[in-house]
């Protein structure tokens, strides 16, 4: 690893991480494993929006939704009756955010046990490699406001052999409906209500609107969920959201599939979306609620990274990387010496790919002949109640690719470890090409999805077929057999349905 010449060595380093987030940190651990000097620079706190705010403290929110939901609404299913049973809120945000703070400082102390300089601020990339010449980067004193970036003083001044940029993404807000973090809120602020609203409002019905929506609806929150397509979860199998749609209805969730938001106007008591059906935008409905959850998606987070000058390419909201139609991409932007992974870079934006992109950027600037990221084997998980989790393509997206295809697809209800545990509602899909049976896809809807679903990462890693999955003993009973299942019905052989 070629380090400049003739630089201070208590402000110079091999690589300066910006952003203290999965791809961030992770990326800033491989650097110092491969012998890197290595700073990371984080304006907020270490973990970033998924630690803080998303993966990890929402996943705490859901639990607590199963359990209410297993206590209250199911508990006489199971000849178990409580009485008295009530909801301490503050006390469910507080579990949430306490899980969320202890997971911060055990990367504070990844960061000190792989001896990297951990800065607090907000940086500014002044100007890339030239020649000789390393980057340069600014640290800023950052603002107290979260949703703010920086303030005008320059605490220190850096350089770099490398630096990679780590930034992740923010909410994206609708153009005529800003947030104002109180009524018109993102999934940040999902996360921290000091009261439950009695009536909730979600645009969109991706992963984090369904997730909230799933969610504040267990827990007694009238929800409606407004989505511009014909169906929820849209980028998930078409059998999938069917199945989700009517699952999620039943347990008392309002869908509003192909509505356009046209408005949100804040009232005395809440808010007012006004929506109509797409194509009669006319025929206008206003629906009142506490407040409304804007989850249409999010946008790269670079506001104040750039100094002016600096010319770096941008490409629909993301920093411009080649690494989708390139062989063994190194995640470099147009600035040189400047590398960008995870969600800044544009979809699919998961905290694992972002680890799994530093890891790959970090090992070939040290000249290792790594594998790299597999963007045909990325799982997707949504963790509502049942999961859903998919891999690989759809079965529209493999005939649209020109594939022949097999379906292989498994109910829960027919299932003896679904039906045991009261957990058969869902299915299991295996979307396979003709005429070996090669895994091209597969989807799950049910309890475990996002657990079960690594199996099929791994086959479609391998190029495997169904018959591998067939060959291959499950035990009895699991909720895994169901995957089994699947693969015996590829080939027209299933057993227990």
């Amino acid at each position: 690893f070629n380090r400049s010449r003739n630089v201070a060595s208590d402000t110079h380093f091999d690589l300066i991480v910006i952003g203290g987030g999965p791809g961030g940190y992770v990326g800033a651990i491989r650097a110092a494993q491969l012998g890197m000097k290595t700073a990371i620079i984080e304006r907020n706190k270490l973990g970033g929006v998924c630690l803080n705010w998303g993966c990890i403290p929402s996943k705490a929110l859901l639990h607590n939704a199963e359990l209410w939901s297993e206590a209250v609404t199911h508990g006489s299913e199971w000849g178990i009756e409580f009485s008295g049973v009530t909801q301490q809120w503050d006390a469910v945000i507080s579990r949430s955010r306490g899980v969320a703070d202890k997971l911060n400082k055990g990367v504070g102390f990844l960061m000190k046990k792989n001896g990297i300089t951990n800065i607090q601020g907000h940086a500014r990339i002044t100007s890339g490699r030239s020649g000789d010449k390393p980057c340069q980067v600014e640290v800023l004193k950052a603002e107290e406001d979260y949703y703010h970036g920086a303030g005008t003083t320059v605490e220190q001044t850096l350089t770099a052999d490398r630096v990679m940029v780590c930034t992740g993404a923010a909410p994206r807000a609708l153009p005529f409906a800003p947030f104002d973090h109180e009524r018109i809120i993102s999934s940040q602020d999902a996360m921290v209500m000091p009261e439950r609203p009695e009536k909730m409002i979600v645009v969109g019905s991706g992963a984090i609107g369904m997730e909230f929506a799933y969610f504040y609806n267990a827990m007694g929150t009238e929800v409606t969920v407004i989505e511009m397509v014909d169906r929820i979860l849209p980028i998930e199998d078409e059998e999938v959201s069917k199945e989700a749609l009517k699952l999620f209805r039943k347990q008392g969730i309002t869908f509003k599939p192909s509505y356009m938001t046209q408005a949100i106007d804040r009232t005395d008591n809440g808010v007012q979306v006004s929506v109509a059906p797409v194509g009669k935008e006319d025929a206008v409905e206003q629906i009142d609620g506490d407040v409304v959850l804007v989850a249409i998606g999010v946008q790269g987070r670079y506001d104040g990274l750039f100094a002016e000058g600096l010319q770096i390419e941008v490409d629909r909201g993301c920093l411009k990387v080649p690494y989708l139609d390139v062989e063994t991409p190194t995640y470099e932007t147009s600035v040189p010496g400047v590398y960008a992974i995870g969600d800044i870079i544009g979809p699919p934006s998961l905290a694992h790919v972002a680890s799994e992109e530093a890891v790959t950027c970090v090992e070939r600037m040290a000249g290792h002949e790594t594998l790299g990221v597999d963007y045909k084997s990325i799982p997707g998980c949504t963790y509502t109640s049942p999961q859903i989790a998919s891999v690989g393509m759809t079965e529209q997206a493999a005939r649209d690719a020109g594939h022949e295809v097999k379906i292989g697809k498994f109910p829960l209800t027919a299932l003896g470890k679904a039906i045991a545990t009261g957990a058969a509602e869902g299915f299991v899909k295996i979307v396979a090409s003709e005429p070996y049976g090669e895994v091209l896809g597969a989807h799950i809807i049910g309890k475990d999805a996002s657990e079960l679903i690594h199996e099929f990462c791994l086959a479609i890693r391998l190029e495997a077929t169904a018959e591998d999955i067939i060959s291959t003993m499950h035990a009895h009973p699991t909720m895994a057999e169901a995957l089994h299942e699947a693969a015996l019905g590829v080939e027209g052989r299933i057993l227990n349905a």
